[in-house]
């Protein structure tokens, strides 16, 4: 990567990074880490998934690297925030404490410069497979892993061949009627709990579509995740939020995959009149 500046944001929002997993994509996160500072970092849920490592222990130095960075990060003088989600759902028995420096929240207000105030929530306590089926949402886990198995080859033939990263699983389930009818439904349901509550709007994860939208007034913003898309929403100081797709600065990206990912962060950022990151 050339560019080694660090940029300086007042708030981070980072989700679903599933640490333990094969599928994530820590180095990229890492690089992103790197170059990405700010004064509030949210970890917005299923940083470390536990429903994983539960069934087998997977965890490379990489993963580690993750942990400890975002430590030094806090040392540094960042506050630290973290939103438990399903997937890291055993560190909802310690509301209230501290690790390392890192705050443990159900979920907490966000107030942005411009004085937005914004609910931050994992959003898995909205998907209805997960609460009243738990059953089904561990098949659809294991499904999504093996998703993220065959992404692993995909990637290996596409670096082969000098092309740039693109998800396969990212872009079947978005090919998915059903798939695409259940990512709105989730934003509309979110979008109103942030109504419910009197806030301007919501900032979540869970289903792994990174976006930023408006309902009715209401502001939808989901971090997205980095098994796919790597993702992630920054604020910057005088309170605009922008979607940030690291895909976009990864090594060699090829042209159409480079200008699809662009166009969609464009159009993420233009509802919430942030210009897309270089």
């Amino acid at each position: 990567m050339e560019e080694t500046e660090t940029r300086r944001y007042r708030s981070l929002f980072i989700s679903d990074v599933h640490l333990g997993t094969k599928g994530c994509q820590a180095e990229m996160l890492l690089d992103f880490l790197k170059i990405h500072d700010a004064d509030t970092v949210y970890l917005v849920g299923d940083i470390v998934d536990g429903w994983r490592l539960k069934q087998s222990w997977y965890w490379p130095q990489t993963h580690n690297d993750v942990v400890q960075k975002l430590l030094r990060k806090g040392r540094k003088g960042s506050r630290l925030i973290y939103v438990p989600g399903n997937h890291d759902e055993f560190l909802r028995s310690y509301y209230g404490a501290h690790f390392g420096g890192i705050e443990v929240v159900e979920t907490i207000v966000h107030e942005t410069a411009d004085g937005r105030r914004f609910l931050v929530i994992h959003g898995d306590f909205f998907d209805l497979v997960v609460r009243n089926a738990r059953w089904l949402a561990y098949l659809g886990d294991w499904a999504y892993e093996t998703a993220l198995v065959v992404n692993t080859y995909v990637a290996f033939v596409r670096r082969k061949l000098g092309l740039g990263y693109w998800s396969l699983s990212a872009w079947a389930k978005l090919k998915v009627k059903n798939a695409v009818s259940f990512i709105g439904q989730y934003e509309e349901t979110l979008a109103a709990e942030a109504r419910k509550r009197k806030v301007d709007g919501v900032i979540c994860g869970h289903i792994h579509h990174a976006a930023i939208g408006d309902f009715g007034g209401v502001a939808y913003v989901n971090c997205g995740d980095w098994v796919e898309s790597c993702t992630a929403i920054v604020e910057h100081m005088d309170g605009r939020l922008e979607l940030i797709r690291w895909t976009l600065n990864a090594a060699e990206p090829s042209r159409p995959g480079r200008e699809l990912a662009r166009e969609e962060a464009e159009e993420a950022n233009e509802r919430a009149g942030a210009p897309v990151a270089a």
